[in-house]
């Protein structure tokens, strides 16, 4: 599913993002990556679905070659990836409903497709009676987990999340994460950057550690 070789990322010609990092992660994964805040964890996740490219090395998603990726057709390869981000990234005047439903709409799916998509997955997050509210009728747990069911409604096969727990409490960040074991269940490969050592410590997954620009294994 992914696959990195030899990629540093470099900033402004002297600051190091990463480091050499060479890396491979099968189907179906599910892996926990820490490291401090502004440690890289961030920009590991950039590269992936190609907001940044590597300064040097070689990077591949599910088949593509990200780094070489331009216009369309990385419009497209996006499409086909997960992102949640830890600020949500909601559309405010957009109802759950119609925040979820977007991505379907940009993929081209007509009013059937998406309301064949729209509920289920509304209701994997249990969100289903919070369709017509807004963002600011949401709590910040809610609001993360129409993040989730945007990023997931048209079922792609790899799920980046970038602190996906970073403002909520446990209890939120429980649901969070029976969430998202649920969608590693059905076969979608996931990675999550996290610093909350409590949370990579309650579940056995694999944990990666990015440190000075390197990426490391902490647990297999």
């Amino acid at each position: 599913m992914i696959r990195l070789d030899n990629v540093s990322k470099t900033y402004d010609h002297t600051s190091q993002g990463l480091q050499n990092i060479t890396w491979s992660l099968d189907p179906g994964a599910f892996v926990f990556v820490t490291g401090t805040s502004g440690s890289g964890k961030t920009t590991l996740l950039k590269l992936l679905y190609g907001a940044e490219r590597p300064t040097s090395g070689s990077l591949w998603v599910n088949g593509y070659a990200v780094a070489s990726l331009r216009g369309d057709p990385l419009a497209r390869f996006r499409r086909q990836l997960g992102v949640i981000f830890q600020d949500y990234k909601l559309i405010p005047n957009r109802t759950v409903a119609e925040n979820v439903a977007f991505v379907l709409w940009a993929q081209g799916h007509d009013r059937k497709a998406v309301d064949r998509r729209l509920v289920p997955t509304l209701k994997l997050v249990g969100l289903q009676q919070k369709a017509d509210c807004f963002p600011d009728q949401l709590s910040g747990g809610e609001q993360q987990r129409v993040s989730i069911a945007r990023a997931i409604v048209s079922t792609p096969p790899l799920l980046l999340a970038d602190e996906p727990t970073g403002n909520l409490d446990t209890e939120n960040s429980l649901q969070i994460m029976e969430i998202l074991h649920k969608l590693r269940d059905v076969g979608i490969t996931i990675v999550i950057t996290t610093h909350d050592e409590q949370l990579v410590n309650r579940f056995n997954h694999p944990v990666l550690q990015v440190h000075q620009g390197r990426l490391q294994t902490l647990r297999p």
